[in-house]
């Protein structure tokens, strides 16, 4: 899983079928510092995440691991809402 922080939505008119009635949100990620790095993916949400909320994102084949996303072409997906992080 990797980290990220949710810094806008994406709205799309025309995707494939297999995408109607899905949130999408522009993710920027995190590196192991905690600091933003450049990478910037966009992941579907099913959580209700919002804009400037710290989220957990798996990707790859396990993001089609959640109810009715077995067929779809989604690449990344955000699984959860950090609300806090504890320092080691």
């Amino acid at each position: 899983m990797k980290i990220g922080k949710v810094i806008n939505n994406v709205w799309a008119t025309r995707k494939d079928e297999a995408l109607v009635g899905q949130k999408f949100m522009i993710v920027q990620l995190m590196d192991n510092n905690r600091e933003f790095k450049g990478s910037i993916i966009v992941a579907a949400d099913y959580i209700g995440a919002g804009i400037g909320e710290t989220v957990l994102i798996t990707q790859g084949s396990s993001s089609r691991h959640m109810r009715g996303l077995e067929y779809s072409p989604v690449d990344a997906i955000i699984v959860g809402i950090i609300d806090e992080e504890k320092e080691s």
